[in-house]
């Protein structure tokens, strides 16, 4: 079991930084290749912190581990919004100026209640996840045709977003890192997805319970990271904006790899009940980020409380085991 930790370890340690890379690289590469920054700013850097989601769902409904893709996705949106924008907004309160997310944050809840319908019948069909990437491509051409028609590079999230894309980077280099990703992105992902599995039978955890504990709170890492470093810049919109993106993504790109992968019977909580704490989760963050009086700030306490309902969410996880 101790082997089992130690190779979970490394395993997300592996997955975060190759992860990093790939983007660095594809983002560079797309650079230059002549795409302009806005797009590649909107779409390959936006993507990246999603990425270790994808690649570590893609192993397990390759691993005919359905239920713990499902878990990673609806896992990590819980995590996202309640433990990681609860520790964020504990260091410093995060203000909301951005129309870019103001626009998206409704659209999360819609995907979020989107993702709950599919659950709703207890399997994930093939179809069902064809329609999520369908919708997932709609997206993201939206979302870059309106920043392009706008002209909305003052946007803060835009403009955050589009600073993080590298420059003068040679294509050799580019070409490296992003081999170096591709191949370290699957490697890394099975032997955590492996071990997880292994610590999971150890313990008696089901395999949605894996992914909506162990693997959705390292495959968020990547997100708190980002936002405690937005908002040590004062950088509250591109913090926030992590949170958003990621979390459609992960809707909408991650969670359809299971579906498309190895279509199932799912576990029957995933509806019943995390996709219900999903949307609860989503519909506090609107309300928290565009409330009625005028100011747009997320405060401590509203931080604490999300941080608590984090810690309550998981301890009632664990007390249904057995």
């Amino acid at each position: 079991m101790v082997t089992s930790f130690v190779i979970l370890i490394i395993g997300f340690a592996a997955l975060v930084w190759s992860a990093d890379r790939f983007v660095y690289g594809a983002a560079a590469l797309a650079k230059n290749m002549g795409i302009p920054t806005l797009i590649i700013g909107l779409t390959v850097v936006a993507m990246g912190s999603s990425a270790p989601e994808m690649m570590v769902s893609a192993s397990a409904a390759l691993a005919n581990k359905t239920d713990t893709a499902v878990g990673n996705a609806i896992g990590s949106n819980i995590t996202n919004i309640l433990l990681v924008l609860g520790v964020t907004a504990l260091l410093r309160p995060l203000s909301v100026s951005s129309m870019t997310l103001k626009r998206e944050m409704p659209l999360v809840l819609i995907v979020s209640i989107g993702a709950w319908y599919v659950f709703s019948d207890n399997y994930f069909s093939f179809a069902e996840g064809i329609a999520l990437i369908l919708a997932f491509a709609v997206f993201i051409a939206g979302l870059v045709i309106i920043s392009l028609r706008a002209k909305n590079q003052d946007d803060p999230f835009v403009s955050e977003a589009c600073e993080d894309v590298p420059d003068n980077v040679s294509t050799r280099s580019a070409v490296l890192w992003l081999v170096v990703g591709m191949i370290l992105l699957p490697i890394s992902s099975h032997f955590l997805v492996g071990s997880a599995v292994d610590i999971a039978k150890y313990f008696g955890l089901s395999d949605l319970v894996i992914g909506l504990t162990i693997i959705a709170i390292g495959t968020s890492l990547p997100e708190l990271a980002a936002c405690i470093a937005g908002v040590l810049k004062n950088e509250d919109d591109l913090a926030l904006g992590n949170i958003v993106g990621s979390n459609i993504f992960n809707l909408l790109a991650v969670l359809p790899l299971a579906g498309i992968i190895n279509p199932s019977v799912i576990d029957p909580s995933a509806a019943n009940r995390d996709a219900l704490i999903m949307i609860a989760a989503t519909i506090v963050l609107i309300a928290m980020s565009l409330n009625l009086k005028g100011a747009r700030r997320i405060n401590r306490i509203e931080g604490g409380f999300l941080l608590v309902a984090f810690i309550a969410y998981q301890g009632y996880i664990f007390s249904q085991i057995g």
